[in-house]
């Protein structure tokens, strides 16, 4: 949906590199409501595995290594499969006012800016852009009541032995994709045009302001860091926060359906005949049907299906799965 009235850009380009802040800053973003503004924030990690929402870590990746090699683990508010960050990808988050909040228009700016160097890419199964069939960018998404926001990878230079290493893939996903390894199936584009983290930057936001027709202006990236905005970072940087439920899991059902694949650990009373408490890990996209299902299972008959709202596919092929 557009606006008639003029979109207001602004550039945010990140001069840290810690994991938790740059996603503390881009929560932030995304709470901080802006009428009638699109926001791109470019930021690197160094040596982090990033996993979805409702993601069990220690499914995802090799956390002990991970942690023992000075790396990082974060979680993000959007749903999704885990990736790998290093300073070999840029990293770019479109945080939009809903009235103006486009996912075609948005990876247009991706698409836009590599066809400067030649490439032409496209937009492939759930949330990739891929180059000659193989994936530079994963993306995913959130929304608050006003305001959108659509991030994701590039993949420029990143270290694929680290990727390879600390991040496990399902054998059924790698099927699915009709590869042997999770490296196999990603490209870095330094291996097809001459592409740096630093390059890129004044072609992604020449591409950003001719997309939305507007000139961007730059908001210094410090100036974020508020009091706020440390304590979001303390928080998401805590043990309880990353492990948290996850550290006693148990998967006692499990599938892959089209919208991702799921885990589910069930804590029934026998005696009662009720749920007493579920877990569900995820790499589905929709992170609040997950929390959904959670909401509707737990305490509920063993004896009877629960009411679902049935036009929710997710919420009816969990529940389907357990009743």
């Amino acid at each position: 949906m557009t606006t008639h009235n003029k979109i207001n850009l602004q550039i945010i380009i990140g001069n840290q590199t810690n994991p938790f802040l740059n996603l503390a800053v881009e929560s932030q973003l995304l709470d901080t409501y802006k009428e009638n503004t699109v926001t791109l924030f470019l930021w690197r990690n160094r040596q982090t595995v990033v996993i979805g929402a409702n993601q069990n870590p220690y499914s995802e990746c090799d956390v002990d290594t991970l942690l023992k090699e000075g790396g990082h683990l974060t979680r993000r508010r959007t749903g999704g499969g885990a990736v790998y960050h290093d300073l070999g990808n840029l990293n770019f988050s479109i945080v939009a006012d809903k009235k103006i909040y486009d996912v075609k228009r948005q990876m247009t700016v991706i698409q836009k800016t590599l066809l400067n160097y030649g490439l032409e890419t496209e937009v492939s199964g759930r949330n990739d852009i891929t180059y000659q069939g193989r994936k530079f960018s994963g993306n995913a998404f959130a929304k608050t009541k006003y305001q959108g926001l659509h991030h994701g990878t590039i993949l420029i230079k990143t270290d694929s032995e680290k990727l390879q290493k600390y991040l496990k893939v399902k054998p059924a996903k790698l099927h699915k994709h009709g590869v042997k390894s999770v490296s196999s199936r990603v490209i870095n584009l330094s291996e097809v045009a001459d592409i740096t983290s630093e390059n890129i930057i004044p072609h992604l936001i020449k591409a950003f302001e001719e997309v939305y027709d507007s000139k961007a202006i730059v908001i210094n990236f410090d100036d974020l860091c508020t009091e706020e905005v440390l304590k979001l970072r303390d928080r998401i940087s805590s043990d309880e926060y990353l492990f948290g439920k996850w550290k006693e899991f148990h998967t006692q059902k499990s599938e892959t359906f089209d919208w991702g694949s799921v885990d589910i650990e069930l804590d029934i009373d026998e005696e009662k005949k009720i749920i007493k408490d579920i877990n569900i890990a995820s790499d589905s996209l929709d992170p609040d049907s997950i929390n959904l299902t959670v909401k509707i299972l737990k305490d509920a008959s063993t004896s009877t299906t629960p009411n679902f709202p049935e036009d929710n596919i997710i919420v009816k092929d969990i529940i389907e799965m357990i009743f």
